[in-house]
């Protein structure tokens, strides 16, 4: 169905712009993690800006407000679009049960019921969750009828380090020369605002061969936020887990799972290795959580705290590798933080490297109920073990203790 870079216009694009803006000129490439989403409205915005074509349309934060945009777009096709990040919206439904968070309109009252019946309510769709996301503002927009309607997206390819555009096969050639324009002015916003993906789906053709982007998904590069202080002006943290964003905000990479066993490891590859072992032994992590080289006392109790905030977990998985960090200072945060947070779960500590008998002796010390265990496998193993514990002993409503075996 897709190619890359096949259609006529991407390829003539490329090569008109290949000289204009190189993807190896762009620092730290190789780098991207993490992208910022942004709202519909403001990829529309920033489209306009570039001047790319798009339907006339503008962002609402009240019914109110709404009908007067509805109003000012005239005519009696228009569509409302709830600004919730997250795909699906036009079969989800709301918490109030309105369904579907794309609606087409005919008036300026339909916009105004639509709208007090979006804002402020929560919208669940197939990638929110049952708990939904909290509906903002609406984007109110012209209804355009397409000739037709292509695929495109710029993405960053990891493997050549740079970006590739995808295309539709399909397409005409009546059109080629606004395709090709738009294009390369995608193009120029992908490198300049150090987009890591722009999806525009559809690119469409409209009865009088205007070229228009019908709706836009961009995807940002979070290592750019020093630069593009506007995009990331731009960001909704209401559009993301509370847990996750007081993580950033601490310097800590934390994603939630639905699992029961909690991680907080250092590096990114050994905190996949580590999910993957308690996978392997029957476990399910309940989080993805990469202290890196700043594993500091504080950050062991901020990380405990996200972790504990969950209360499914069962289990703390602690596996450290003590290169940049020593484990002796590993071992003060982990039993300072057990002290401090009165914890009730088990944790088990895999602390290697740098002063690593002398944490084991701070653990084995201090009286508190930490496992502490060289071996990976013995570790995951113990994990899972003391996790389906606390879980049976939480079904049946007991209380549970620990003796230490060490």
């Amino acid at each position: 169905m897709f190619n890359f870079a096949r259609s006529r216009a991407a390829a003539s694009a490329l090569r008109s712009s290949k000289n204009a803006f190189t993807p190896s000129r762009i620092p730290g490439l190789a780098q991207q993690q993490r992208n910022l989403s942004i709202h519909e409205y403001r990829s529309a915005d920033l489209l306009r800006q570039y001047g790319v074509g798009v339907p006339k349309g503008s962002n609402a934060t009240s019914a109110a407000e709404a009908e007067k945009i509805a109003k000012e777009i005239g005519g009696e096709d228009m569509v409302i679009k709830a600004q919730v990040l997250a795909g699906g919206r036009g079969k989800g439904s709301f918490d109030n049960g309105l369904k579907g968070g794309v609606r087409v309109i005919y008036s300026p009252t339909e916009a105004k019921m639509f709208a007090d019946q979006m804002i402020g309510h929560k919208l669940v769709t197939k990638q929110t969750g049952a708990a939904g996301r909290l509906c903002n503002s609406v984007y109110i927009c012209e209804r355009k009828f397409a000739r037709r309607e292509f695929y495109l997206a710029i993405l960053m390819d990891r493997a050549s380090q740079g970006p590739v555009i995808v295309s539709s096969s399909q397409g005409g050639e009546q059109c080629i020369e606004d395709a090709k324009d738009t294009i390369q002015k995608l193009y120029q916003i992908f490198i300049e605002k150090d987009a890591t993906q722009i999806e525009i789906n559809p690119l469409s053709e409209t009865s009088d061969h205007q070229v228009l982007c019908m709706d836009a998904k961009f995807g940002f590069d979070d290592n750019a936020d020093y630069r593009q202080k506007e995009v990331f002006q731009w960001r909704d943290t209401t559009q993301e887990d509370a847990e996750e964003v007081r993580a950033a905000e601490s310097g800590l990479n934390f994603i939630k799972l639905d699992g029961d066993i909690g991680c907080l490891v250092n590096g990114a590859g050994l905190a996949m290795a580590t999910m993957d072992i308690i996978k392997l032994n029957g476990g399910q992590p309940a989080n993805f959580l990469d202290v890196g080289g700043g594993a500091t006392p504080a950050a062991i109790k901020e990380a405990f705290e996200l972790i504990t905030s969950d209360p499914k977990v069962t289990a703390i998985f602690v596996n450290i590798f003590g290169g940049i960090v020593r484990c002796d200072a590993i071992a003060h945060g982990l039993i300072n933080t057990a002290k401090t947070l009165n914890l009730k779960v088990p944790i088990i500590a895999r602390l290697q490297g740098t002063n690593m008998e002398q944490a084991h002796q701070l653990i084995n010390d201090s009286g508190m109920k930490i496992f502490s265990i060289d071996d990976l496998q013995s570790a995951a193993e113990k994990s899972v073990q003391l996790s389906k514990v606390v879980k049976m002993a939480r079904d049946i409503d007991v209380g549970v203790e620990f003796s230490l075996g060490i």
